[in-house]
């Protein structure tokens, strides 16, 4: 037999072994080499101090005329948000002195003037701290002061919350304006009268000169086991590779991508608007999602990609069947969280559009991406993904809420299926740049000495499963944080609040699933002062004054004892586990009802109509 007859008889069989071993190996190979070209692309920037603005710079140069962003009716090219980020650029320099080196944070919900802000910015050489406009009081002072601003822009629809914080911040001399023509607050300004008064001539490289890689571009906000938000700082290096998501999920400049989710988030400014710029694509702004108004945008704007949480997609899953669901041009959706069950149904309700899902966070150095879209992965992971970025599963005791080590002190990785912590090496390749203000925050998030004496992992807090085909899959979360709404929320904030009721004397807050929604709903476990007796409408008024809806504990537990650990850690894991059903939990248990202002009786008929997704939540 010849060594060709010899060939085409085995093509076959090893043909047949590839697919039965390897069977995703040209997926892994093809992927491999887009992000091997991806971060050739970020390396060769940063060797010419090349960042984001100059790349939109040059999409303004190549397609002047194009839009940029739409938002309600209005739309805006590329040239005219170049021309109005000059203007507020002069502005803030004028009239704030804003510098090269400074920060300035903004209080505002998505609209453009949020895109334009920021690129004025990155003009003048400064920062921006993306300050969540749910957050009040003690929450946005601790966020305002830990960016280090000095200037506030703030929506004047939010003027309430401005007011409650004004003294404080007119004692540490900020300057504060609302994005408006005039102001009815005394010590702060109007700025949009000053910006359409500005000069639109180019802002010189002179005044952005010492920018860099390494140089804070934004400060986003998550929420920590302090209880307060933590600044994680986004440098110009880690923006540029932020549009690797929307880059290797294959948006292009003819896309139209609609962006539902707060531009206060990664997802929303990093992702979605950051990826816009990359490509030249056109952006789509909501000013807050709505699952009725979805579709009706998207053919309204003929938007062909939209970024998600797997919260929208649920919400979108249930609503009222239409005629027209599937009268769209969306052909990509991306983002992350979506169960398997709802990406099943929406992709068999709304048409055949591919779902990028993908795995990240604001400050976090693991990322991994399901190009394959295997349903239901947050991810998968491949030989290069592990040479490249280094990460570990290691096993966490959740009673404990600790890590597991060995004999030695070093950690166990788990075994392919099994349920462990994810950890993911910090190196050149995958930086930590931290929290700004909080070094202990910071150190708290690394790890040493994990597999060998030296080494040092990042902390992501999630807990995820392998399977043996190397797909990723998340489990749960670790400690005191939970997920509702798209939101982090930060059990130990939300306890300190809840035990602000003079009749409270502890409380344990933690998340319980409940039927067809994402993420976990808040829960508090209280115990009462020595002769107080439970006060349903004074507990509701000093949530709802101090804390955002989603962060606001659905159900209330009341307890004779609280559960605790040796090192007096409060026990969580029992309560999560019971739930909220009254006929297996014999505490008094309340349910908040925000139409009558209190916390009422938790009663079966409560419990069923949230079994059976007829309460709303």
């Amino acid at each position: 037999m010849s060594v060709l007859q010899t060939f085409f008889l085995g093509l076959p069989i090893l043909l047949l072994l590839r697919r039965i071993f390897l069977p995703y190996l040209w997926q892994d190979l093809r992927f491999a080499f887009q992000v091997f070209r991806y971060v050739r692309f970020v390396e060769r920037c940063i060797k010419n101090s090349r960042t984001v603005l100059d790349i939109f710079l040059h999409q303004v140069s190549i397609r002047p005329d194009k839009n940029f962003i739409l938002f309600q009716d209005q739309a805006y090219t590329f040239k005219e948000v170049d021309l109005k980020s000059n203007q507020i650029a002069w502005a803030l320099n004028k009239h704030a002195k804003v510098k090269q080196g400074d920060c300035v944070a903004l209080f505002l919900g998505n609209e453009p003037a949020y895109i334009w802000i920021w690129i004025g910015l990155c003009k003048l050489g400064c920062s921006m701290a993306c300050l969540n406009y749910n957050i009040r009081l003690k929450s946005f002072l601790h966020c305002f002061r830990s960016s280090g601003a000095k200037v506030l822009i703030a929506a004047p629809e939010l003027r309430n919350a401005v007011e409650e914080v004004l003294p404080t911040l007119k004692e540490q001399n900020v300057q504060i304006f609302y994005l408006s023509r005039e102001s009815a607050t005394d010590g702060v300004d109007s700025l949009l009268d000053k910006v359409e008064a500005a000069s639109d001539n180019p802002v010189p490289k002179s005044y952005r000169s010492e920018v860099n890689a390494k140089s804070t571009a934004l400060y986003i906000y998550t929420s920590g086991t302090t209880g307060l938000p933590k600044a994680a700082i986004v440098n110009h290096g880690r923006l540029l590779m932020s549009s690797s998501l929307s880059t290797l999920a294959g948006v292009t400049s003819t896309d139209v991508v609609y962006i539902p989710l707060p531009l206060y988030h990664s997802a929303g400014m990093m992702i979605g608007v950051r990826g816009c710029i990359q490509k030249g694509a056109c952006c789509v702004l909501r000013s807050k999602f709505s699952a009725s108004q979805f579709w009706d945008d998207c053919r309204k704007y003929n938007v062909t990609v939209v970024q998600y949480i797997g919260e929208i997609f649920r919400y979108l899953c249930n609503t009222p069947k239409k005629d027209n669901d599937k009268n769209h041009r969306v052909r990509l959706a991306l983002g992350n969280g979506i169960r398997p069950d709802v990406w099943k149904e929406f992709v068999h309700r709304f048409g055949n559009i591919k779902i990028f899902e993908f795995y990240a966070a604001t400050e976090s150095n693991a990322v991994f991406f399901n190009y394959t879209g295997k349903v239901g992965a947050m991810g998968r992971s491949s030989f290069l993904q592990k040479l490249l970025r280094p990460y570990g599963l290691v096993k966490y005791d959740v009673e404990k809420d600790e890590i597991v080590r060995d004999a030695s002190g070093h950690c166990i990785s788990v075994k392919t299926g099994e349920t462990g912590l994810l950890i993911a090496k910090i190196n050149t390749v995958a930086p930590f740049t931290g929290y700004a203000g909080d070094k202990a925050q910071t150190e708290k998030k690394k790890l040493q000495n994990v597999f060998k004496n030296g080494d040092l992992y990042f902390n992501t807090g999630d807990l995820v499963m392998t399977d043996k085909e190397g797909f990723i899959y998340f489990q749960d979360r670790v400690g005191d944080t939970f997920r509702w709404k798209g939101e982090n929320v930060a059990t130990t904030e939300v306890a300190d609040i809840v035990g602000m009721a003079d009749f409270i004397e502890e409380a344990n807050v933690y998340g319980v699933s409940v039927p067809y929604h994402e993420g976990r709903i808040g829960m508090v476990s209280i115990k009462l002062k020595e002769g107080k007796e439970f006060d349903g409408r004074k507990l509701y008024s000093t949530i709802a004054d101090l804390l955002p809806t989603y962060a606001r504990p659905r159900f209330v537990r009341i307890q004779d004892e609280m559960d605790i650990t040796g090192t007096f850690k409060q026990r969580k894991v029992a309560l999560v586990k019971d739930g909220f059903n009254p006929l297996t939990i014999k505490d008094a248990l309340y349910f908040l009802d925000d139409s009558k202002k209190t916390y009422k009786p938790m009663d079966i008929h409560i419990y069923n109509a949230i079994q059976q997704n007829e309460l709303k939540l």
